[in-house]
């Protein structure tokens, strides 16, 4: 399952002067908060069953690869308390700029750590997005032993950090539909439900949606 050469490479497009180019990119701010919109409109999908909505305020929502935090200001925005997460150091003092100049009066902390090893305990999230950054959650795995793997890990890893009935939202851009079934699978092989959201469901890849909802245990 090799990707395109067009896609952007990790990390070496998220680092140094490409940081701080892709945190000057407008259109990329505006997809990035667009797509931030649905994702959160998707956690309360009545498909996933019936939540009480409370005030955004009252909630903890983790972001998944942040990156120069697009995603974590608009979460603020709406007036969630944010934890934004990403393993690359340049994003993340780009993001704490920004931090240092807003005054949102909800609650924000930025976290340099992988998605495949997140230092948050258990049962604190409510909720979880993530746009784009799984795409590289299997950097540097070719075979398909060690991408499943490192999707099973992450799986359970956030399985173990939402609450009970959390929900997550994963945006990425799988190659093939054989790749969108491989990171489906490792989330519904460890406890949760849920299913995928394309605008174009003929499409082999583009973007795509995971509307996941964790089992009680």
């Amino acid at each position: 399952m090799t990707r395109k050469h067009s896609l952007p490479r990790f990390p070496d497009d998220y680092t140094g002067e490409k940081a701080i180019e892709y945190n000057n990119l407008t259109w990329m701010e505006r997809n990035q908060r667009t797509t931030t919109l649905r994702c959160v409109e998707y956690l309360f999908d009545p498909k996933l069953g019936e939540y009480e909505k409370l005030e955004f305020s009252d909630y903890l929502i983790l972001d998944l690869g942040c990156g120069t935090s697009f995603s974590t200001n608009e979460l603020l925005n709406l007036g969630f308390n944010v934890v934004g997460i990403d393993v690359l150091k340049d994003m993340l003092i780009i993001a704490s700029q920004k931090r240092n100049k807003s005054n949102y009066k909800t609650r924000e902390e930025l976290i340099l750590a992988s998605i495949i090893n997140l230092p948050i305990k258990p049962q604190k999230i409510d909720f979880i997005i993530s746009i784009s950054a799984y795409n590289f959650i299997t950097y540097k795995k070719t075979d398909l032993k060690s991408m499943r793997k490192v999707l099973d890990e992450t799986a359970r890893q956030i399985f173990l950090i939402l609450k009970q009935k959390g929900r997550a939202v994963i945006e990425f851009y799988p190659y093939n539909q054989k790749e969108l079934k491989l990171y489906l699978t490792s989330f519904i092989n460890n406890n949760f439900t849920g299913f995928v959201i394309k605008d174009n469901p003929q499409q082999k890849g583009g973007q795509t949606f995971l509307l996941l909802k964790k089992e009680v245990e």
